[in-house]
Protein backbone atom coordinates (compact mmCIF):
# COMPACT_ATOMS: atom_id res chain seq x y z
CA UNK A 1 0.00 0.00 0.00
CA UNK A 2 1.76 3.19 -1.24
CA UNK A 3 0.45 6.67 0.79
CA UNK A 4 -0.51 8.95 -1.55
CA UNK A 5 -0.86 13.04 -1.42
CA UNK A 6 -2.74 15.36 -3.22
CA UNK A 7 -0.89 18.67 -3.67
CA UNK A 8 -3.46 21.05 -4.95
CA UNK A 9 -5.19 23.87 -3.00
CA UNK A 10 -8.45 24.06 -4.20
CA UNK A 11 -11.50 22.47 -2.43
CA UNK A 12 -13.35 21.38 -5.69
CA UNK A 13 -10.21 19.94 -7.53
CA UNK A 14 -8.90 17.94 -4.24
CA UNK A 15 -12.74 16.34 -3.79
CA UNK A 16 -12.42 15.10 -7.02
CA UNK A 17 -9.05 13.41 -6.61
CA UNK A 18 -10.34 11.73 -3.90
CA UNK A 19 -13.82 10.13 -5.47
CA UNK A 20 -11.15 9.21 -8.61
CA UNK A 21 -8.21 7.45 -6.38
CA UNK A 22 -10.78 5.95 -4.25
CA UNK A 23 -12.39 4.08 -7.73
CA UNK A 24 -9.13 3.15 -8.84
CA UNK A 25 -6.85 2.54 -5.71
CA UNK A 26 -7.78 0.32 -2.89
CA UNK A 27 -6.58 0.58 0.69
CA UNK A 28 -4.33 3.73 0.40
CA UNK A 29 -3.77 6.45 3.07
CA UNK A 30 -4.86 10.31 0.86
CA UNK A 31 -2.95 13.35 2.50
CA UNK A 32 -4.40 16.47 1.44
CA UNK A 33 -1.76 19.40 1.56
CA UNK A 34 -1.45 22.62 0.01
CA UNK A 35 2.01 24.23 -0.12
CA UNK A 36 5.27 23.31 -1.12
CA UNK A 37 6.68 22.80 2.96
CA UNK A 38 3.88 20.55 3.27
CA UNK A 39 4.67 18.69 0.55
CA UNK A 40 7.82 18.08 1.83
CA UNK A 41 7.38 17.12 5.28
CA UNK A 42 4.97 14.65 3.89
CA UNK A 43 7.36 13.19 1.48
CA UNK A 44 9.97 12.97 4.16
CA UNK A 45 7.77 10.77 6.40
CA UNK A 46 6.44 8.89 3.85
CA UNK A 47 9.08 8.51 1.00
CA UNK A 48 7.20 6.02 -1.70
CA UNK A 49 4.43 8.51 -1.78
CA UNK A 50 2.68 8.80 -4.93
CA UNK A 51 2.33 12.85 -5.72
CA UNK A 52 -0.80 14.53 -7.83
CA UNK A 53 0.41 17.99 -8.47
CA UNK A 54 -1.53 20.72 -10.02
CA UNK A 55 1.79 22.32 -10.92
CA UNK A 56 -0.14 25.56 -12.37
CA UNK A 57 -2.03 26.87 -9.26
CA UNK A 58 1.10 25.19 -6.74
CA UNK A 59 4.24 27.32 -5.33
CA UNK A 60 6.53 25.79 -7.66
CA UNK A 61 9.10 28.28 -9.66
CA UNK A 62 10.46 26.24 -12.56
CA UNK A 63 10.81 22.48 -13.73
CA UNK A 64 14.32 22.39 -11.72
CA UNK A 65 12.52 22.75 -8.52
CA UNK A 66 10.51 19.64 -9.39
CA UNK A 67 13.69 17.86 -10.97
CA UNK A 68 15.40 18.79 -8.22
CA UNK A 69 12.68 17.05 -5.43
CA UNK A 70 13.10 14.00 -7.31
CA UNK A 71 16.06 13.61 -7.62
CA UNK A 72 15.88 14.03 -3.49
CA UNK A 73 12.92 11.56 -3.68
CA UNK A 74 13.64 8.89 -5.92
CA UNK A 75 10.90 6.40 -5.00
CA UNK A 76 8.27 9.04 -5.24
CA UNK A 77 6.12 8.69 -8.42
CA UNK A 78 4.41 12.01 -9.39
CA UNK A 79 1.24 12.76 -11.28
CA UNK A 80 1.84 16.36 -12.98
CA UNK A 81 -1.70 18.09 -13.99
CA UNK A 82 -2.01 21.57 -15.18
CA UNK A 83 -4.23 23.55 -17.59
CA UNK A 84 -1.22 24.47 -19.50
CA UNK A 85 2.21 23.65 -20.10
CA UNK A 86 5.06 24.87 -22.32
CA UNK A 87 6.90 22.56 -24.69
CA UNK A 88 10.02 23.46 -23.36
CA UNK A 89 9.05 22.45 -19.94
CA UNK A 90 7.63 19.14 -21.23
CA UNK A 91 10.99 18.59 -22.58
CA UNK A 92 12.94 19.60 -19.45
CA UNK A 93 10.71 17.31 -17.09
CA UNK A 94 9.84 14.23 -19.18
CA UNK A 95 13.78 13.84 -20.95
CA UNK A 96 15.38 13.93 -17.49
CA UNK A 97 13.33 11.56 -15.53
CA UNK A 98 10.76 9.07 -15.83
CA UNK A 99 9.06 9.55 -12.54
CA UNK A 100 6.06 12.06 -14.05
CA UNK A 101 3.23 11.46 -15.35
CA UNK A 102 1.39 14.27 -17.03
CA UNK A 103 -2.13 15.14 -17.89
CA UNK A 104 -4.10 18.18 -18.79
CA UNK A 105 -7.17 19.27 -16.90
CA UNK A 106 -8.84 18.31 -20.28
CA UNK A 107 -7.66 14.93 -20.33
CA UNK A 108 -10.87 12.44 -20.67
CA UNK A 109 -11.83 10.73 -17.12
CA UNK A 110 -10.29 7.03 -19.19
CA UNK A 111 -6.95 9.15 -18.98
CA UNK A 112 -6.87 10.20 -15.82
CA UNK A 113 -7.77 6.30 -14.86
CA UNK A 114 -5.07 4.94 -16.50
CA UNK A 115 -2.74 7.29 -15.14
CA UNK A 116 -3.22 6.64 -11.61
CA UNK A 117 -3.34 3.24 -12.08
CA UNK A 118 0.37 3.59 -13.89
CA UNK A 119 1.61 5.77 -11.36
CA UNK A 120 0.58 3.92 -8.47
CA UNK A 121 2.68 0.61 -9.99
CA UNK A 122 5.37 2.92 -10.63
CA UNK A 123 4.83 3.31 -14.50
CA UNK A 124 4.86 6.70 -16.35
CA UNK A 125 1.89 8.03 -18.38
CA UNK A 126 1.45 10.60 -20.35
CA UNK A 127 -1.74 11.99 -22.10
CA UNK A 128 -2.46 12.35 -25.68
CA UNK A 129 -2.76 15.79 -25.83
CA UNK A 130 0.69 15.54 -24.46
CA UNK A 131 2.04 13.39 -26.67
CA UNK A 132 0.90 14.84 -29.67
CA UNK A 133 2.52 18.18 -28.74
CA UNK A 134 5.79 16.86 -28.20
CA UNK A 135 5.66 15.52 -31.74
CA UNK A 136 4.53 17.98 -33.13
CA UNK A 137 7.17 20.06 -31.19
CA UNK A 138 10.27 17.72 -32.36
CA UNK A 139 8.91 17.93 -35.82
CA UNK A 140 9.31 21.84 -35.70
CA UNK A 141 12.96 21.70 -34.78
CA UNK A 142 13.51 18.75 -37.20
CA UNK A 143 12.10 21.67 -39.77
CA UNK A 144 14.14 23.95 -38.44
CA UNK A 145 17.63 21.83 -37.77
CA UNK A 146 17.27 20.98 -41.65
CA UNK A 147 16.92 24.60 -42.59
CA UNK A 148 20.11 25.30 -40.65
CA UNK A 149 22.07 22.66 -41.69
CA UNK A 150 21.26 22.44 -45.36
CA UNK A 151 21.28 25.30 -48.00
CA UNK A 152 18.34 27.01 -49.81
CA UNK A 153 20.09 25.15 -52.75
CA UNK A 154 20.93 22.25 -51.33
CA UNK A 155 16.86 21.84 -49.69
CA UNK A 156 16.05 22.24 -53.60
CA UNK A 157 18.27 19.46 -54.56
CA UNK A 158 17.42 17.11 -51.99
CA UNK A 159 13.75 17.50 -52.28
CA UNK A 160 14.11 16.76 -56.21
CA UNK A 161 15.89 13.84 -55.42
CA UNK A 162 13.43 13.10 -52.94
CA UNK A 163 10.59 13.11 -55.41
CA UNK A 164 12.68 10.40 -57.91
CA UNK A 165 14.74 12.76 -60.37
CA UNK A 166 18.17 11.59 -61.16
CA UNK A 167 21.35 13.17 -61.53
CA UNK A 168 20.92 13.89 -65.30
CA UNK A 169 17.41 15.38 -64.98
CA UNK A 170 18.42 17.73 -62.48
CA UNK A 171 21.02 18.91 -63.86
CA UNK A 172 19.03 19.37 -66.95
CA UNK A 173 16.28 21.33 -64.57
CA UNK A 174 18.77 23.94 -63.16
CA UNK A 175 21.08 23.84 -65.95
CA UNK A 176 24.26 23.01 -64.61
CA UNK A 177 26.77 19.90 -65.17
CA UNK A 178 26.46 16.58 -63.80
CA UNK A 179 29.42 16.99 -61.82
CA UNK A 180 27.84 19.63 -59.90
CA UNK A 181 24.68 17.96 -58.76
CA UNK A 182 26.78 14.73 -57.79
CA UNK A 183 28.66 17.72 -55.74
CA UNK A 184 26.28 18.84 -54.23
CA UNK A 185 24.38 15.61 -53.21
CA UNK A 186 27.93 14.46 -51.41
CA UNK A 187 27.76 17.60 -49.55
CA UNK A 188 24.05 17.11 -48.63
CA UNK A 189 24.85 13.16 -48.04
CA UNK A 190 27.39 14.38 -45.42
CA UNK A 191 25.50 17.26 -43.45
CA UNK A 192 22.58 15.53 -42.87
CA UNK A 193 24.43 11.88 -42.13
CA UNK A 194 22.98 9.61 -44.43
CA UNK A 195 24.48 6.92 -47.35
CA UNK A 196 21.74 6.69 -49.75
CA UNK A 197 18.80 8.52 -51.71
CA UNK A 198 16.36 6.10 -49.39
CA UNK A 199 17.70 7.44 -46.45
CA UNK A 200 18.26 10.95 -47.89
CA UNK A 201 14.28 10.76 -48.92
CA UNK A 202 13.26 9.72 -45.33
CA UNK A 203 15.09 12.83 -43.59
CA UNK A 204 13.50 14.99 -46.11
CA UNK A 205 9.86 13.84 -45.26
CA UNK A 206 10.92 14.04 -41.97
CA UNK A 207 12.15 17.60 -41.89
CA UNK A 208 9.08 18.65 -44.15
CA UNK A 209 11.13 19.29 -47.55
CA UNK A 210 8.94 16.91 -48.97
CA UNK A 211 5.69 16.70 -48.35
CA UNK A 212 4.04 13.45 -48.27
CA UNK A 213 1.09 14.27 -50.44
CA UNK A 214 3.41 14.98 -53.41
CA UNK A 215 5.44 11.96 -52.82
CA UNK A 216 2.89 10.00 -53.59
CA UNK A 217 1.09 12.14 -56.70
Amino acid sequence: MRNIIVADNQDISNAGWHYLLNNHVEFSEITDVTEKKMLINQLINFPTSMVILDYTLFDFESVNELLILQSRFEQVDWILFSDELSDEFLRSLLYNTRSFSVLMKDSTKEEIGTAIKEAYRGFRYICSHVSNLLLDSNKNIQNINARQVLTITEQEILKEMALGKTTKEIASHRNVSAHTIMTHRKNIFRKIEVNNVHEATKYAMRAGIVDLAEYYI
